[in-house]
């Protein structure tokens, strides 16, 4: 059933708006001052730097997707369905329309249910880890550098899935790689020539809503002290160490998805759940790490005065609640843009949802247009896209680099679903699992004719 005409561009707008939500109001937490802040000295400002409980925020967000869920449940158990008999012959047998679909379902899927929920413990604290890397990633790098630099995923995602998911890869698809490569080394140096910018404070969340603001903090338009280069190429290699882990969590998501079903919506509030549960595990072993006072990463693993300053500074209070809504948002508007549109369409969305980002940080004044630095974001941001849209069949490659008609269609017969090029053709316009849309945690749909042929691949 097709959707009403209104409802695919509140889809698509939604998606890229809950989007860049989720990275532009981090980087406003991290902007926060959260100590000293009635000190004329703005060097002497602490800002708020806690990117695990940034991290614990993301998966309180996934949690949320637990309610669709239960208002399913709630209203399927209110609601008095007639039951219906299946049809019978005239001797009493099932008709044989009946006898065929009981044959082809002798093998239902395994549901994802009892103990084997367990499993999404795995890529949970895959996404622990990368998420908390990409928080602290964060805290050096300009948001617009931050959010492509993640469109590295698809290159360590196109690895993995070589080495572990035995996947065959065509000749344009390694060279889409490269590219990908060449894009992220592009806006890394990009961020290696920031010296010195203007660094305008961030309006408060009081302004945004129109209530009196505080005079704490630096004043607007002051030039501060700014990450130096090292600072911001520090920041991109924690940014790139993260998507290793993400890309982790990719396989070993495509793993359990081969083998058993879960609702989408459900696999992702298991997985913010039992992220919440290691990420409080861990609160009270945390500072039992011990680093020199000076060193910058000791506000990190402070978690108690991390805390005092989350619920004492009401901006970085109410910014996180609203990332977590918006997080639990994306997955919502994601996953109804593949349903209702295709897979291609939450790609491109996925990029307008990057430079949505860049245009609104460069409108509030975070940064500016400055040569040549902006170029070769431009040019970078160019490659990351080109080559991701490459490796995901989105775009045709060059007529020379195409692989022959003859052995895609001899692969095709052999049902080899390992020899299939990654989320290509059909497959990809029925699932939302492309490596670009991946950073924000998650499962997506997988088409049941995919289910069946990836088991039926395993057991060969």
């Amino acid at each position: 059933m097709a959707p009403p005409r209104f409802l695919v561009p509140v889809l698509i707008s939604g998606m890229i708006l809950t989007g860049a939500c989720n990275s532009l109001w981090s980087k406003f937490q991290d902007m926060q001052c959260v100590e000293n802040c009635d000190d004329p000295d703005p060097k002497r400002h602490v800002l708020y730097e806690q990117p695990v409980w940034q991290t614990l925020q993301m998966f309180l967000g996934e949690m949320l997707c637990f309610l669709p869920i239960l208002y399913q449940y709630v209203a399927k158990r209110l609601r008095t369905a007639a039951v219906q008999l299946p049809e019978e012959g005239s001797d009493g047998t099932l008709g044989e329309e009946d006898e065929a679909l009981t044959e082809s379902q002798k093998l239902p899927p395994q549901r994802l249910e009892g103990w084997r929920v367990l499993l999404l413990w795995l890529p949970a604290l895959c996404d622990l880890t990368g998420t908390t890397l990409m928080n602290v990633g964060l805290l050096y790098t300009p948001v617009s550098i931050y959010q492509m630099t993640r469109g590295a995923l698809v290159l360590f995602v196109g690895v993995l899935s070589v080495l572990f998911l035995h996947r065959r890869l065509h000749l344009y698809q390694w060279l889409s790689l490269l590219t990908v490569m060449a894009g992220v080394s592009l806006v890394g140096f990009s961020g290696s020539l920031i010296k010195d910018t203007l660094h305008q404070a961030a309006p408060s969340l009081m302004a945004i809503l129109g209530t009196p603001e505080s005079t704490d903090g630096p004043p607007a338009n002051e030039p501060i002290e700014t990450p130096e280069a090292t600072k911001v190429l520090i920041g991109v290699f924690f940014i790139l160490f993260a998507q290793i882990f993400t890309a982790t969590q990719f396989v070993v998501e495509e793993k359990i998805l081969g083998r058993y079903t879960i609702p989408p919506l459900l696999a992702v509030g298991y997985e913010g759940l039992f992220g919440t549960i290691s990420v409080l595990v861990m609160l009270p072993l945390l500072p039992l790490i011990k680093l020199p006072a000076d060193s910058p990463a000791a506000p990190w693993f402070d978690l108690v005065r991390g805390w005092h300053q989350l619920v004492d500074t009401p901006s970085v209070r109410y910014s996180g609640i609203v990332i977590a809504i918006s997080i639990a948002l994306f997955n919502f508007f994601g996953l109804s843009v593949t349903k209702y549109v295709s897979a291609t369409a939450r790609s491109l969305t996925d990029t307008c949802r990057t430079l949505a980002i860049w245009v609104v940080s460069l409108l509030l004044g975070w940064e500016l247009l400055m040569w040549p630095i902006s170029v070769l974001q431009v040019a970078g941001f160019g490659l990351l896209v080109y080559g991701t849209f490459l490796f995901n069949n989105l775009v045709q490659p060059p007529r020379f680099l195409r692989p022959s008609e003859t052995a895609s269609t001899a692969a095709l017969a052999e049902g080899d679903a390992e020899g299939a090029p990654l989320l290509s053709g059909e497959a990809l316009d029925e699932t939302a699992r492309l490596p670009a849309d991946l950073g924000t945690s998650g499962y997506d749909v997988v088409p049941q004719e995919a289910q069946r042929t990836t088991r039926s691949a395993s057991r060969h």
